[in-house]
């Protein structure tokens, strides 16, 4: 079973990609997402969104799992990372995932 897990951002979203076989893991990849702090907060959703869905395509896991928000002291910061968390949500039911 292949597995990409999520740590969600609108700077960076991190992410692991790990084989689950004969009861062993391994890493397959890991990395992140950036986007860069100059550019339009909804251009970095969609830069969020395209490189979402061609990570999916690339590795083709078979689950996915997106990390719950941790809330912080900064409201403005917790709302534009769970904007950024919505849009890969959306990706993740658009390849038709299942809740993980």
């Amino acid at each position: 079973m292949r597995i990409l897990g999520i740590d969600p951002g609108y700077g960076i979203t991190g992410y692991s990609i790990i084989d689950y076989i004969g009861n062993k893991f391994r890493l397959v990849a890991s990395g992140a997402i950036k986007t860069p702090a100059n550019m339009s907060f909804p251009l970095r959703l969609s830069e969020i969104f395209t490189d979402m869905n061609t990570l999916i395509d690339n590795y083709k896991p078979d689950a996915i799992s997106v990390e719950e928000l941790f809330f912080n002291n900064n409201a403005k910061t917790a709302i534009k990372v769970a904007q950024a968390r919505g849009v890969i949500l959306v990706v993740r039911m658009s390849k038709r995932y299942s809740h993980i």
